[in-house]
């Protein structure tokens, strides 16, 4: 359901198989009886469920305390005639006042609850999104480069094309992208608020402007449907344990016949010699680790599967090796360093043992020195996959 009008667009919807009735957009009638119709929709949804009902506010962008008290009059009075119903109220970080506005209803009602979807969606997000990253995330994206921006043309970069870099970080590639390719719009959304900050002195320190920082959850963006003529999604697929909600998000804002272009990795591939066992035990282990924290860093040859799955079509997709050839090999050797901080780190909280931390640790010093060998290669693989929305 879609209500339009001078004061007001949102949408309103209820899933009875997942038993979730979704707000979302503005919602501001001077008047009860502009929302009638969705006040209606709420109490049969209500009267549809048996147990929990979910009320699903994450893309609520506005809403007047008229429409507020009259949708809350419904669950408020459903909860006192219904002994068995429970309501929960999901919100979303990225627009928190939904929290802040809902939450106090707990407090007066015990059957309806207040869940904030993005606080613990993401097991591993809280690694990626730490500052000290930061370093690592300009090495790579250094080395990346070298290889993207020749295969960017072929997965349907071209300039004066509307583009968006959804899960950001700190915003190197999207300033890249505008000096490289001239699009005429780029809109970079990013789920953590320093990274975003660093984007924009990144922005500034390369004298470059036209890009919209954006504040986003990327499984359940703010952004209206088929406007980008270009949507890339680098390095993130594997960090998120639903990657499947982020291919949807990405399908739905890309333009019919626009690319979804995603990069991500194989870990268990990375390479080196001299001292190659050891270093191919340690990402064989990395693989395994990440996995108890939902992230698959094995991810990369799968693209085409969930690209397929999702609904593109045209698919295309090349795989390259970042090495220790390209540029400095002390840039290539940063980067391994500071995998092995963090892995290290999160090894330790998982709980293994301090003899596998200690073995771990040894495989990305042999990486470094495969690097910094005279005669060493040291690799890091990359699949680098696209789709069509079709028209």
């Amino acid at each position: 359901m879609i209500a339009a009008g001078l004061t007001q667009r949102f949408k309103v919807d209820f899933d009875p198989n997942s038993q979730v009735f979704s707000l979302a957009g503005t919602i501001r009638p001077r008047s009860i009886d502009e929302i009638a119709e969705s006040i209606h929709a709420l109490r049969e949804a209500i009267d549809a469920v048996r147990g929990v009902l979910y009320i699903d506010v994450k893309r609520l962008i506005q809403m007047n305390n008229t429409a507020f008290q009259a949708f809350i009059r419904v669950a408020l009075d459903a909860c006192r005639e219904r002994s068995d119903l429970r309501l929960i109220v999901v919100t979303s970080s990225v627009v928190s006042w939904t929290t802040r506005m809902f939450r106090h209803l707990s407090t007066i009602e015990p059957q309806i609850s207040v869940e904030v979807y993005d606080s613990m969606f993401y097991p591993g997000q809280d690694y990626f999104e730490d500052t000290s990253f930061i370093p690592i995330l300009r090495a790579q994206t250094k080395l990346t480069w070298r290889h993207e921006r020749d295969i960017l043309p072929r997965h349907g970069m071209r300039p004066g094309i509307a583009m968006a870099d959804i899960c950001c970080g700190i915003g190197d590639f999207a300033v890249l992208a505008q000096k490289e390719f001239l699009p005429s719009r780029i809109v970079a959304l990013d789920h953590s608020k320093p990274s975003l900050a660093y984007a924009r002195n990144v922005a500034a320190e390369f004298g470059v402007t036209g890009i919209e920082y954006t504040y986003g959850d990327a499984s359940e963006m703010l952004l209206e449907d088929n406007q980008f003529d270009f949507v890339s999604c680098r390095h993130s697929l594997q960090v998120f344990n639903q990657p499947e909600l982020l291919l949807k998000e990405l399908y739905r804002i890309v333009k019919p016949g626009g690319r979804v272009y995603i990069t991500n990795e194989k870990n268990s591939h990375c390479l080196g010699e001299p001292r190659a066992q050891s270093i191919q035990w340690t990402y064989n282990e990395l693989a395994r680790l990440l996995s108890n924290f939902e992230i698959d860093v094995e991810f990369g040859p799968k693209s085409r599967r969930y690209l397929a799955d999702t609904g593109f079509d045209d698919i295309l997709v090349e795989s390259f090796m970042v090495t220790n050839l390209d540029g400095d090999p002390q840039d290539f050797a940063d980067i391994i360093a500071g995998w092995e901080k963090m892995f290290a780190d999160m090894a330790v909280r998982h709980g293994e043992a301090p003899e596998f931390i200690e073995r771990f640790r040894q495989g990305f010093r042999d990486h470094i020195f495969a690097a910094l060998h005279p005669k060493g290669y040291a690799g890091w693989p990359i699949w680098a996959a696209s789709g069509r929305k079709p028209l």
